[in-house]
């Protein structure tokens, strides 16, 4: 039985667009030669919690994915590990009935008010569970 999974990718935006989008294409083409692409949601450019690399932002994207193919884990593993451009990555296995939780908590905090301060939450946010 197949598992779901989160990716959350991290990338410089300083970084040039074509090699992001190259780093964007790989990982939907690794992922569906094993498994199912759930979603690509593209977050946009965030502060950073802490600088990383002397940069500020980020380019977020957040793929979900189904897979039983444990060797998938590891050549995105692999492959996102010396990719030019990935300032992070993480790969997480989710509990069964959470497809969409982080998708749209994603996207609501974008669009939500904050009270003004930059490191606020916005005040939409669901409380975490």
């Amino acid at each position: 039985m197949p598992h779901l999974y989160d990716l959350m990718l991290v990338l410089d935006p300083n970084a040039p667009e074509q090699s992001q989008n190259e780093v964007l294409r790989n990982v939907e083409s690794m992922i569906q030669s094993g498994g199912s692409l759930v979603g690509h949601h593209d977050w946009g450019i965030r502060r950073l919690a802490y600088e990383i690399d002397h940069r500020p932002e980020a380019a977020y994207h957040l793929f979900q994915f189904e897979t039983d193919d444990s060797s998938l884990l590891e050549r995105v593993d692999h492959s996102l590990k010396i990719a030019d451009g990935v300032l992070r990555f993480r790969i997480i296995r989710l509990k069964p009935g959470s497809k969409t939780k982080h998708a749209e908590r994603g996207a609501r905090s974008r669009l939500a008010p904050t009270s003004g301060h930059p490191r606020s939450k916005p005040a939409s946010w669901p409380p975490l569970q």
